[in-house]
């Protein structure tokens, strides 16, 4: 089994770090059930992106780029999907 590179764990811990940097702001709005305070739209510009970035990992055969990738436009659906969930519940309640 080979080791791991300084250049691979530099990757690694950058695409953690990118993949998972809406949670926090997903975590808030599943607590409170509420979308306010909230945009949609850095998660939805962040996964658009992303998925050039899964096309870029395919062009140079980085299986660790399509796979934080992946994972990451999943994660930026899920805040996108949840900001308008609660946006339509709270419209719906104002009505």
């Amino acid at each position: 089994m080979s080791s791991l590179q300084p250049s691979e764990i530099v990757g690694l811990v950058a695409g953690f770090g990118t993949t998972f940097a809406v949670v926090p702001d997903l975590i808030r709005m599943l607590r409170r059930r509420s979308s306010s305070g909230m945009t949609p739209t850095m998660p939805a510009i962040l996964g658009a992106f992303q998925i050039i970035w899964i096309y870029y990992g395919v062009l140079i055969d980085s299986r660790p780029i399509v796979l934080w990738n992946i994972v990451a436009v999943f994660v930026n659906a899920l805040s996108v999907a949840a900001y308008f969930h609660f946006q339509r519940r709270e419209n719906t309640r104002s009505s």
